[in-house]
């Protein structure tokens, strides 16, 4: 078949162009002498000529299709060649440049369209300076990616971005910023005008980027010295800027924050900061109100409510919430508390010899005398006319306070000398004893009270106890701790185990090894007597690592999915070696790390301290699991939470107990269930007794459960009888049937 000549396909090439831009092709002389053709070309040139015209038609669609796009786009668009001709636009380019839009047409250049544009006089930036303002406009046109502003004669505000295109021509975007502009010109008006201090800040970097003229005044400094700033060198203290924490509002109600002013005085601010973008930057707008006045005003009428106002000391209601706070943190801890009630003695007297003014400046010597005598952490409080109450925290025996208390009636024994008068006065005091003689701060101050009244009545000048039989006790626990000690060094104490059953299937899933102590003549002795001696005197650590020890031997001879769980105190912690005796346990025993899960409590994570959370890392890491025990009695569990990522939290049974009639624990129950099914951790709760208990906590979807109801603490040999009777069927049972499975196995 004979070929078509190239001088034909190039003819056709340009007809397609031609017919594309809308412009007729120039026909192809005729050439006088040539020759005519064979009915085969003929043909081949009538074929080649059909799919060209066929070609120029999907080029026409293809070209259209891409008008109709590029027409509905909000903004102009325009695409040049290579030589800045013009090639295609839509309909907002043309309404943009409406005075210029009869000069738009396929293959003009836009420089000509510029120049006459600037001669009809439409663009006023050019006027007195026509060819700089037309070559610094060619120049921007093939600087890619630079953006800039352009203003037309009709007021209107352009934003121009042009790019290259692949094959060296340029697409450009036009957008009308008009209205945008004017906001910002209003936004300018109102903020270097407006009397209330504003600041704008960058939203990541701080750096201050603007500042009005209410500002610069209240902060003394310069808007050039305010430019160089960042917001945090305006704060009196290193901490996150206002904004910080929370980007997903535009607007934030206000904060109180400290600032320093440029002369280094301190000011209290109320910060509203609004989101916006300055120029291309996400910015935040700071409204300051100042509130010092205010501030020192409130403090004042605060400390008026709380303190007495002749000594200056914490009257009864402030010592009250230091007691309460106190108290909150020791209730979970070893430690113990003395509150001491101090009381005058013969005080009347000297108001009715020398008068209340004398009187007054005795009190004002003796809460003096007081606060020198005491630690910095110890807390001081006037109560009434003349008695006053110290709270002694950290004590780890009662002769604590008797040295206390010693030195204090040294203290205020010795004479004072008060407008020429030498006063001898002495005092008397009562001590109560946290938590032995209550725990909370309105009970044990009134224990030291009539502790008080007693040494009053039998002898003035000494202290008493609120309990008589204070020497005894302390003997007891001296005792308590020599027996354990000796239970501990001949293995005595032995590990107990009670079940965790999962609630959906009510199988055993588990066991809490929990520390009993048979002893011949007292019986078994409750942990609560001896585990608080164990940690006051250093025991708590060998206690430990032989439940340790014990509970992986005994759990390693259980069936492969039956775990064991063991308690730790913060104070394992402190030693250094836990994780060593943890992983010497598991080698010991041969039970594999998955199978042993640990408990601790909050007052562990109160420390924050990175040896703790790096050994219950290195923990986790060997396969063991972690647990949160007595769940939602602490101080802030929500936060320790965060702190590291537990395998299981357990329910405390003070919220499960009476769980079927108690509404408020059930919605409580509920949020730790759904917060755990949130976290992806395992729920059990503790202490569940009864039948109604347990059907709330399945209906709720609580995962485990543990308690009498399903079983009591039993030694290794009935936990294997209980798992033989596991056998086949499910393990639901209350402790008397229970207890006849044992037997039966």
């Amino acid at each position: 078949m004979p070929k078509i000549r190239p001088t034909t396909a190039k003819r056709l090439k340009r007809a397609a162009i031609a017919r594309i831009h809308g412009r007729p092709a120039k026909p192809r002389p005729k050439l006088s002498g040539s020759r005519p053709r064979a009915p085969v070309e003929i043909g081949e040139i009538v074929r080649k000529r059909a799919e060209a015209e066929a070609a120029i038609a999907d080029a026409r669609k293809s070209h259209e299709r891409l008008r109709e796009a590029i027409d509905i786009l909000p903004q102009g668009i325009v695409f040049l060649d290579p030589d800045g001709r013009y090639i295609l636009w839509n309909k907002k380019y043309s309404e943009i440049y409406s005075r210029s839009s009869d000069l738009f047409r396929p293959g003009a250049r836009l420089q000509d369209t510029i120049r006459i544009g600037v001669e009809r006089g439409d663009y006023p930036d050019a006027i007195g300076r026509e060819e700089e303002w037309i070559a610094e406009r060619l120049a921007k046109l093939y600087r890619p990616g630079e953006r800039h502003e352009q203003t037309l004669s009709d007021g209107r505000c352009i934003l121009i971005e042009e790019r290259l295109t692949t094959d060296g021509g340029i697409v450009g975007l036009r957008v009308d910023i008009t209205e945008l502009k004017q906001r910002e010109a209003s936004f300018r008006l109102l903020f270097d005008s407006n009397p209330v201090p504003m600041i704008v800040c960058g939203l990541d970097d701080e750096r201050i980027l603007g500042v009005n003229d209410a500002a610069a005044r209240h902060y003394g400094y310069s808007r050039a010295e305010f430019e160089q700033l960042s917001i945090r060198r305006l704060q009196a203290f290193e901490t996150e800027p206002q904004w910080a924490g929370d980007r997903s509002s535009d607007e934030q109600a206000a904060r109180t924050w400290k600032h320093v002013r440029a002369d280094g005085t301190l000011i209290d601010l109320a910060i509203y900061s609004r989101h916006l973008v300055h120029g291309d930057q996400p910015a935040v707008l700071l409204s300051l109100m100042d509130i010092t006045e205010r501030k020192r005003a409130e403090a004042r009428l605060a400390f008026m409510a709380q303190h007495d106002g002749l000594t200056g000391l914490p009257n009864r209601n402030l010592l009250r919430q230091q007691m309460d706070d106190i108290l909150l943190h020791t209730r979970r801890s070893a430690e113990t508390i003395a509150v001491l009630v101090l009381g005058l003695d013969n005080f009347k007297a000297v108001n009715d010899t020398l008068g209340h003014a004398i009187g007054d400046k005795l009190l004002r010597g003796v809460a003096k005398r007081l606060r020198s005598t005491l630690r910095e952490e110890d807390k001081l409080a006037r109560l009434n006319s003349d008695e006053f109450a110290i709270v002694q925290s950290g004590l780890r025996r009662p002769e604590d306070a008797v040295l206390l208390s010693r030195r204090l009636l040294q203290a205020i024994g010795d004479p004072y000398l008060l407008d020429g008068n030498s006063i001898v006065i002495g005092a008397s005091i009562g001590i109560a004893m946290a938590p032995g003689d209550g725990d909370e701060s309105e009970k044990l101050l009134k224990n030291a009270d009539m502790a008080l009244s007693r040494a009053k009545n039998e002898l003035r000048g000494t202290f008493s106890f609120f309990e008589a039989g204070m020497d005894a006790r302390a003997q007891s626990r001296r005792k308590i701790e020599i027996d354990l000690r000796d239970a501990i060094q001949n293995d005595v104490l032995r590990p107990y185990y009670q079940p965790l059953v999962d609630l959906s299937t009510g199988r055993i899933t588990g066991f809490e090894a929990l520390v009993r102590w048979p002893d011949p003549e007292r019986g078994m002795i409750s942990p609560a007597e001896f585990i608080p001696v164990a940690e006051d005197t250093g025991l708590i650590n060998a206690l430990g690592g032989l439940m340790l020890r014990g509970a992986c031997m005994d759990a390693a001879l259980w069936p492969d999915e039956v775990c064991v769980a063991v308690n730790l105190s913060p104070l394992q912690f402190r030693t250094g070696n836990l994780l060593a005796v943890v992983m010497d346990a598991l080698k010991q025993s041969g039970l594999p790390a998955k199978r042993l899960e640990l408990e601790i409590t909050e007052t562990l994570l109160l420390e924050k301290s990175s040896q703790v959370l790096a050994t219950l890392h290195a923990l986790r890491a060997l396969g063991v699991r972690i647990s949160m025990d007595d769940f939602g009695t602490g101080y802030s569990s929500l936060s320790y939470l965060r702190s590291f990522p537990f395998d299981k939290i357990k329910i405390d049974q003070s919220f499960v107990r009476d769980l079927g009639a108690n509404r408020d624990a059930q919605a409580i129950v509920r949020s730790i269930i759904s917060l755990g099914v949130g976290l992806g951790v395992t729920i059990t709760a503790e202490g569940v007794e009864t039948e109604s208990e347990l059907s709330c906590l399945r209906a709720e979807g609580c995962h485990e459960g543990q308690g009498f109801l399903f079983s009591r603490a039993r030694p290794n040999a009935e936990i294997i009888g209980l798992l033989k009777a596991q056998r086949g069927a499910d393990f639901m049972v209350p402790v008397d049937a229970a207890e006849k499975a044992v037997l039966v196995a």
